[in-house]
């Protein structure tokens, strides 16, 4: 399966190797458990699957207190 790479990446860390490949991309996120920045756009830095689990949470169940 041929992977083409994207023409204008999302992402904002233009230093990463992966910048624009998303085969390549998508791979090294899914070994770290993690998602990758087009994914998971509003995450404040944390691309954890926790806290995107904890993102849908908030935005489907908008009366669940937050935890601190």
């Amino acid at each position: 399966m041929a992977c083409s790479n994207v023409k204008e990446c999302a992402c904002p860390k233009k230093e990463c190797p992966n910048n624009g490949q998303c085969c390549a991309c998508i791979i090294k996120h899914k070994e770290t458990n993690s998602l990758p920045f087009c994914l998971f756009l509003d995450n404040n830095g944390d691309k954890s699957l926790a806290n995107f689990y904890k993102t849908l949470k908030k935005r489907f169940e908008p009366n669940v207190l937050e935890e601190n």
